[in-house]
């Protein structure tokens, strides 16, 4: 936990994402649906009406500067907390001196950056005073606050979202690092905009890498004549590659999954593609995409195109046998079919309406004739009596009912008229047909 004073950021020896940090919003680049002129969060902090908020972005995109801002702005305490070191007592014991600070008619800012981090009972330990008004709390956070912030203080929060940075954005933060005080000012710095948005593109969004990758190409250039002359080369060694922002386990995870199952539902080949080649390059677990591929052949495609299950089950079983890299060839090749395969959700839907009607009916007793009668006692009580063995009838087939009483005539399974099921249907049908005319 720390305390501060709002002030500029002028320690040379930091960071130079920490130097260039904004303290104004005149100062601040992006968030435009937010901060433009008349945008709602821009009119809170100007009419100094400033909410317990969650600010909820992707890494680099400005939610502690703007934090920081609003705290600024309002002229109030700044606190600061850290999920690895605060415990109950440090919270309740700057809590109290928030309150103290409150009768005295000056307000305290809690900003937790990475809430998500802070355990139930550390986030519930801030409720009663953001719920008394002691606090303005301000969470940040790159997970969504739906599933990692306590619904009792989400619900006592506004959320705002924050977007990933545009290269535009980031390129104006560069060229003002350039000539700055707080950056490179005082210095000499030589370099094209083509290199500046060079390194903004390789960011990924991300203000913080993109000046940290110029203070190290800064650092790195040669001095003559007073002046750092940053050359193609040194970029591209600092650069080494575009950032890749993925995070396996948090929304990223399953937003890029998501991107992926729903591009092959639309049988779009090359975004289906783009985002499995998206996450693979990241570092995703191949068997996890290989098994999400296997429900999409059941769930999407289903008895359209059968073969489809049999190929995600073997680019599975590729993955298991090679792994990365070898197997992302396999997992193109499942991905490739089921994007172009006729899609047909009847499996799905089929299940989702029988499991409604088996919670529904789960007391009610199966048929006798289905009945199994291992024992004389069982057979008495008229267990498996009218049973009819299909394989004793001419084309393997009887009129025999086989559902619940409060059930009978019920269908679950409407075959469409996509690719292979077309004939399912046309056979299942037929059967309907047979089985009504000699139930009669």
């Amino acid at each position: 936990m720390k305390t501060e004073n709002i002030s500029l950021f002028d320690d040379t020896s930091s960071p130079l994402a920490d130097r260039m940090r904004p303290v104004s919003l005149n100062e601040y680049v992006g968030q435009e649906h937010l901060l433009g002129p008349g945008r709602i969060l821009r009119t809170m902090i100007k009419k100094d009406e400033i909410p317990s908020m969650i600010l909820w972005g992707p890494a680099g995109c400005g939610k502690t500067t703007l934090a920081r801002i609003i705290a600024h702005t309002a002229s109030a305490r700044f606190v600061t907390f850290s999920a690895v070191d605060s415990s109950i007592k440090d919270i309740k014991n700057v809590m109290h001196e928030a309150e103290e600070a409150r009768r005295s008619g000056q307000r305290t800012i809690v900003f937790i950056d990475e809430i998500h981090r802070f355990n139930k009972a550390q986030q519930d330990a801030f409720l009663p005073y953001v719920e008394k008004g002691s606090i303005i709390l301000i969470g940040a956070t790159t997970e969504n606050p739906s599933f990692e912030v306590n619904s009792a203080l989400l619900s006592r929060c506004r959320v705002f979202v924050l977007h990933q940075l545009s290269a535009d954005s980031i390129f104006l933060l560069l060229k003002r690092s350039l000539t700055d005080e707080r950056g490179f000012g005082g210095m000499h710095v030589e370099i094209e905009d083509a290199l500046l948005k060079e390194i903004a593109e390789a960011a990924g969004g991300d203000a913080r890498t993109a000046l940290n990758t110029l203070k190290m190409a800064v650092l790195s250039a040669e001095r003559n004549d007073g002046t750092y002359h940053v050359t193609e080369d040194i970029i591209a060694q600092c650069i080494k590659g575009k950032a890749m922002h993925y995070d396996k386990k948090g929304d990223g995870h399953y937003d890029t999954i998501s991107a992926l199952h729903k591009s092959m539902r639309n049988s779009d080949v090359d975004a289906a593609l783009y985002w499995l080649a998206r996450m693979l390059e990241a570092g995703e677990d191949p068997l996890y995409i290989a098994r999400r591929i296997v429900r999409f052949a059941a769930e999407d495609i289903g008895m359209a195109d059968y073969r489809a299950m049999g190929i995600a089950v073997s680019a599975y079983q590729a993955c298991m046998y090679l792994g990365m890299p070898e197997c992302n060839v396999h997992l193109s090749e499942a991905v490739v079919f089921c994007s172009l395969a006729p899609k047909s959700n009847a499996l799905y839907t089929a299940y989702e309406a029988a499991a409604e009607d088996a919670r529904r009916t789960e007391n009610e007793p199966v048929p006798m004739q289905l009945r199994n009668a291992p024992t004389k006692l069982m057979k008495q009580l008229g267990y498996g009596e009218d049973y009819q063995y299909a394989h004793d009838y001419p084309g393997h087939i009887t009129p025999m009912i086989c559902m619940p009483d409060s059930l009978i005539g019920k269908q679950y399974y409407h075959p469409s008229e996509e690719g292979s099921e077309k004939r399912i249907k046309e056979r299942k049908e037929q059967i309907e047909a047979w089985k009504k005319e000699h139930r009669k």
